[in-house]
């Protein structure tokens, strides 16, 4: 869970639904951001933002780890689809649309959070998060369903994975290959492979 301590006047914005608990002192509101984008994909269309003074309880829909990502103002971040929590202000969260390869194999859909500005941005995962700073021409590869935020070059192509990797996308030899320099988070469960375990879990009718 995340806690921040808001003092008079400052903000923060996180994603709708994440408040569970929160000083009376605190102000909350909802901002609207319509756009046809939206509406076609199914993303976010509003944010909620929170106006200290008091303190503020915020948790993701699964369980995992939340860390922060602390922007510079130059290098712009694109984060997966389910990994963004919250930020403050002075950051600018919009849609990113991908190529049609890398929204088909990377995992992440047709459009990622493009994220700039200034500030922190707090991520989170399915399971624990790990990174990793890549060095000029230094290359890492990764299977899809682990991303959660990057800043590195990456493209889509075929391996020969050999049943290695976990996503069903990667059954077909389908990777992501950053290319540094910069920084790639991921995560250590894949929601997709996580979901079949569950389901072979469960006792069948019959």
């Amino acid at each position: 869970m995340l806690y921040i301590r808001l003092q008079p006047g400052a903000e923060v914005k996180a994603k709708p639904g994440s408040m569970v608990a929160m000083d009376a002192t605190v102000k909350i509101k909802g901002k609207m951001k319509f756009s046809m984008k939206k509406m076609i994909t199914g993303g976010e269309m509003s944010e909620s933002i929170f106006t200290g003074p008091g303190e503020v309880m915020i948790s993701p829909e699964t369980w995992g780890d939340i860390v922060p990502i602390h922007l510079d103002g130059r290098s712009p971040w694109r984060v997966g689809k389910d990994a963004y929590l919250a930020c403050t202000p002075g950051i600018t969260r919009t849609s990113k649309a991908q190529g049609v390869g890398a929204a088909l194999f990377s995992g992440e859909g047709l459009f990622v959070h493009n994220v700039v500005g200034a500030g922190v941005m707090w991520v989170t995962s399915l399971g624990a998060i790990f990174s990793r700073t890549l060095q000029p021409g230094e290359q890492w590869i990764v299977d899809n369903g682990h991303l959660v935020a990057w800043t590195a070059n990456y493209k889509v192509e075929r391996v020969d994975a050999g049943g290695f990797f976990s996503s069903s996308h990667t059954d077909e030899g389908l990777v992501c290959r950053f290319t540094g320099p910069g920084i790639v988070y991921i995560q250590t469960r894949n929601p997709e492979t996580l979901g079949a375990w569950i389901r072979e879990q469960v006792p069948s009718d019959s």
